[in-house]
C-alpha cells in the first residue's frame, strides 16, 4: 500500500473521529439551551426608602414561592418615585409611604391597596446622650442639632404635622430627601436627633435609640401599592401587589415593625 493511500485513510479516520466527537457535544449544547426554559420574569418595583430592608426579605420569600419571577427594587423618597412615574420610568409597580403621593398618580396606576402602616419616633444617638424625652426637646431653644426630612417627603410632611400640632418650632440643621437620609445623619453623629419611622429606627438598634411619640401626638403613615399602567409585566406585577396583602408578606412586614393595614 502506498504511503499516499495510507495517509489518506488516516486523514479520513481522523475526520470521522472529529465528527463523532463534535456532534454529540453540539447536541448536548443545543439540549442545554432548549432545556434552559427556566427564564424568569423580572418585576421592577419603585418603593419608598423606608421599605428597603423589609422588601429585600419579601423579594426572597416571593421568589421561593414563585421561582419564575424575580422582584427588583428602586428605593427613594416617595416624591422622587412620583417624578419617575410621571416621566414614564420603566417599572412595573409602585409602593409609596403615603396615600397623597399615590392619589396624585391616579391616571398612571391601577387601583392601590394599603399594605402596611407606620408611625413616627425620635431617633437619637445610641444611649440618648442628650436625654431627649419627647417632641418638646426638639424645639429651637433647646439648641439640639435636629435633622428632618424635607416637607415634600412623606415623613417630612408627617413630622411637620406633629410638630405644628404641638406648636413646636424646629430649626433643622438639614432637610433630607428621604427617611434614610435622616437616620444616617443621626447614626453618623451629624445630628443629635431626627424624626423617622419606627421601622427605620429598628434597622439600626446598635446605633440609635428610638424615643416614642405618644399616640395622641403621633401621625400614622399608610403604604399603598399599585401596578403601573406602563408595566410590560402587568400580570406578574398584579400578582406581587396582591401577594403583599397576603398572610406571608404581612408576617414579614409585622416582624419588621410595620402595623396592619
Amino acid at each position: 500500500m502506498s504511503r499516499t493511500l495510507v495517509a489518506g485513510r488516516r486523514r479520513a479516520t481522523a475526520a470521522a473521529l472529529t465528527v463523532a466527537v463534535l456532534v454529540p457535544l453540539a447536541a448536548a449544547c443545543d439540549g442545554g439551551d432548549d432545556s434552559a426554559g427556566d427564564r424568569t420574569t423580572t418585576v421592577k418595583v419603585l418603593a419608598a426608602a423606608s421599605l428597603t430592608n423589609v422588601f429585600a426579605k419579601a423579594a426572597d420569600a416571593y421568589h421561593k414561592e414563585h421561582p419564575d419571577v424575580t422582584v427588583t427594587f428602586s428605593f427613594a423618597g416617595s416624591q422622587q418615585l412620583a417624578a419617575q412615574v410621571n416621566q414614564d420610568f420603566p417599572a412595573d409597580a409602585l409602593v409609596t409611604a403615603d396615600t397623597k403621593t399615590m392619589d396624585g398618580l391616579a391616571g398612571k396606576t391601577g387601583t392601590p391597596q394599603i399594605i402596611a402602616k407606620n408611625r413616627l419616633v425620635i431617633a437619637t444617638a445610641d444611649g440618648n446622650p442628650k436625654h431627649v424625652k419627647g417632641l418638646a426637646d426638639l424645639a429651637a431653644e433647646k439648641k439640639l442639632k435636629v435633622v428632618l426630612a424635607a416637607p415634600a417627603v412623606p415623613v417630612g410632611r408627617y413630622s411637620k404635622k406633629v410638630l405644628d400640632r404641638q406648636g413646636i418650632k424646629v430649626q433643622p440643621v438639614s432637610q433630607e430627601q428621604d427617611v434614610r437620609g435622616v437616620l444616617s445623619k443621626v447614626e453618623l453623629g451629624e445630628a443629635d436627633a431626627g424624626i423617622v419611622y419606627a421601622t427605620d429606627a429598628m434597622t439600626a438598634p446598635d446605633k440609635v435609640d428610638a424615643v416614642q411619640i405618644p399616640d395622641e401626638q403621633n401621625a400614622i403613615a399608610e403604604y399603598p401599592a399599585a401596578t403601573l399602567k406602563v408595566s410590560p409585566h402587568a400580570k406578574e406585577a398584579d400578582a406581587f401587589v396582591k401577594w403583599l396583602g397576603g398572610a406571608q408578606a404581612q408576617k414579614i412586614l409585622r416582624d419588621a415593625g410595620f402595623q396592619k393595614p
